[in-house]
Parts: C-alpha cells; sequence; structure tokens
C-alpha cells in the first residue's frame, strides 16, 4: 500500500509512541520528514534520529525524549495537509501555545521553526505546531 502523507504518518506515530511511552519510533524516509526531524532536535524535542537503510528502502528511526517520565512533546498537530495547504507571510505567522511552542515552517530557504522563519524574514507552508 502506498502512502500519500509521510509526514503525517510520522507525527502519529511520534504521537503514538510517547503515549505508550517508547524509547524509539521507526517511520517511512522522506526528505521533508528528515527536516522536520531536525528541527524538532535542534529544539530539543527529541534525543537523535537515524536513517536506516534496509536494500532500498529507508526507513527513519526516532529516539524520542522525555523529561522526568513525561514525555517531552504535550501536542503535535499536522498543520498544512495534502487537501488544504496552509500558508502564512512573515507578518502572519501564528504564535504556537503564546510562543511557549514552535510552529514547523517549510520556506524558500528551507524547513526552519517560527523563530527562524521571522529572525530571516521569510513566510511559507505552515507544517506542524508542537507543544
Amino acid at each position: 500500500m502506498s502512502m500519500n502523507d509521510l509526514l503525517s504518518d510520522m507525527i502519529a506515530r511520534i504521537r503514538n509512541g510517547q503515549k505508550a511511552r517508547l524509547a524509539q519510533v521507526t517511520c517511512h524516509f522522506s526528505k521533508l520528514s528528515a527536516n522536520v526531524l531536525e528541527v524538532l532536535k535542534n529544539d530539543g524535542y527529541i534525543r537523535d534520529y537515524r536513517v536506516i537503510t534496509n536494500g532500498n528502502k529507508k526507513d527513519i528511526q526516532i529516539d524520542l525524549k522525555y523529561h522526568e517520565g513525561e514525555a517531552v512533546i504535550k501536542e503535535i498537530i499536522r498543520e498544512s495537509k495534502p487537501g488544504r495547504r496552509v500558508y502564512e507571510s512573515i507578518s502572519e505567522l501564528p504564535k504556537f501555545f503564546n510562543g511557549l511552542g514552535i510552529a514547523i515552517i517549510s520556506t524558500s530557504k528551507g524547513v526552519m521553526s517560527d523563530f527562524e522563519a521571522r529572525t530571516a524574514n521569510v513566510g511559507g507552508e505552515v507544517l506542524c505546531s508542537v507543544f
């Protein structure tokens, strides 16, 4: 079965893995997923991720992060979906949980957090929000 939205699948696997208190989850590889994971790693929401190659198939293994028994990611929401894309200009970038969370934006300069997008003065597609 082919999967159309690998980013939504990865977000669901992270959410389900943290509810089940798993140390690691595995999902299918895509460049967009790897870029989103790099932003999550840089902002401290996950420990690490690795690309695993099995023959001609690539997977991503994600090490989830917990602090004092609680999941670091309280909420992760997919904003822009294949059926409804959400684009925001630099002046209208959302602040998630009053600035405590981050929004991950796909811009012309790459995938970055909302803070980095404001610093670079670029808008783009709002992929997901994390708190």
